[in-house]
């Protein structure tokens, strides 16, 4: 029974190791009311320093339901221990459905698309070195520009929690 629990602790460690190198992370992107809210958020490394974060974000309101998808180009440095920051630019599509009851809106106006250009800046941490799990936090600030729409604020500054799997 000591062997096996003995293979099970040495296996997870070696997976976490395993995933410490790894090129892609998924997970939740808890974002503030500014922004669409939660989004599933995939990355995916270019480089050393580089990589691609894709976001898919989706929520209904009391009179509106939204959906986004948005990218963004990052450059990743090192900070100590097992933290880091980063910082990128990217952009976004989103496609706002209002309810029909909302009297300023007219007919024309139920359905309506964003283009946003976006920032990023923010910091991680990784627990593969020092816990042995494949996990990355992160906390970031997300300002972005709506081009398209008049219903929303031209400028939106959205503040998340993420918690991603590295594999």
């Amino acid at each position: 029974m000591k062997k096996l629990l003995l293979g099970c602790v040495l296996l997870i460690g070696m997976g976490g190791l395993k995933a410490q190198m790894s090129e892609n992370a998924i997970g939740l992107r808890f974002g503030g009311g500014n922004g669409f809210g939660n989004e599933i958020t995939y990355q995916r490394a270019l480089s050393a320093i580089n990589r691609v974060q894709l976001d898919l974000g989706a929520r209904r309101g009391n009179a509106s339901q939204l959906f986004k998808i948005s990218g963004t180009y990052q450059w990743v440095k090192p900070l100590q221990n097992d933290f880091q920051w980063f910082y990128g630019v990217g952009a976004g599509f989103a496609y706002v459905d209002f309810d029909k009851s909302i009297p300023i809106i007219t007919a024309e106006d139920y359905g309506t698309s964003l283009l946003t250009l976006e920032g990023i800046v923010g910091i991680e941490y990784s627990l593969a070195n020092t816990a042995g799990i494949p996990l990355q936090i992160a906390l970031d600030l997300n300002p972005n520009i709506n081009l398209l729409n008049d219903y929303y604020d031209d400028f939106d500054l959205d503040l998340a929690l993420s918690v991603r799997w590295m594999f």
